[in-house]
Order: C-alpha cells, then sequence, then structure tokens
C-alpha cells in the first residue's frame, strides 16, 4: 500500500489539495503499478510560523 505525505504551508484551497490527491494517486498508480484503491495520500498544512527558510520563518518572509 504505497503512502505518500505531502508537507505545504498552510493556504491551499480544498480544490487544490484535491488536485494534489489526484495527481499524486496516478503518479504512484503508474510508477510501481499499485491499484488505486490501495493508494493513501496524507497532506499535512504547515502553519507558516512553524516553517522556516534560511533561518527565518516563512510568515516573516511574507510567504
Amino acid at each position: 500500500m504505497p503512502f505518500a505525505q505531502i508537507y505545504m504551508l498552510e493556504g491551499r484551497t480544498e480544490e487544490q489539495k484535491k488536485a494534489v490527491i489526484e495527481k499524486v494517486t496516478q503518479a504512484l498508480v503508474e510508477a510501481v503499478g499499485a491499484p488505486v484503491a490501495n493508494v493513501r495520500v496524507w497532506i499535512h498544512d504547515v502553519p507558516k510560523e512553524n516553517w522556516g527558510i534560511a533561518g527565518v520563518s516563512a510568515k516573516e518572509l511574507g510567504r
């Protein structure tokens, strides 16, 4: 059972997350031949203040 974990900064729409789930699922089906029903995708919405880039939070950087 392929299991993909995706970490992204918070702020994506429900439609964008749906697209990520669909495309990652399809990529795993094609790459490893897993049945689509066996693929799991977990999106982690990370608060911008909890994501560091070059020693500064993404929130401070205006991301």
